[in-house]
């Protein structure tokens, strides 16, 4: 064996005892700290309730905001588009 394939091999073999004890790990709290966890459960929810609200609206759609300037390029060749006649590029547009 030359010394990197041996190298190799002890990375592999370190690997799988790595998760081996932290698979053993998650077991032990899991098990011992059950009630603890399901005890916070609910408070997690409440906790998820404003996160989710206000990531909500910092990303993706932005129908009516004009204040970037691509988004109101966008617009104005939309309507430009949608005057001639022709069909509108984005089929999602509402």
């Amino acid at each position: 064996m030359d010394s990197h394939s041996h190298d190799h091999y002890h990375r592999k073999v370190g690997r799988w005892v790595f998760w081996g004890f932290a698979l053993v790990a998650v077991y032990f709290l899991y098990t011992e700290h059950r009630a603890h966890l399901f005890s916070v459960l609910p408070f997690l929810l409440l906790a998820a309730c404003p996160l989710m609200h206000l990531f909500h609206h910092h990303g993706g759609h932005r129908h009516g905001d004009s204040g970037d300037d691509d988004g109101g390029r966008e617009r104005q060749r939309d309507q430009a588009t949608d005057t001639a006649g022709q069909s509108h590029p984005n089929p999602h547009h509402h």
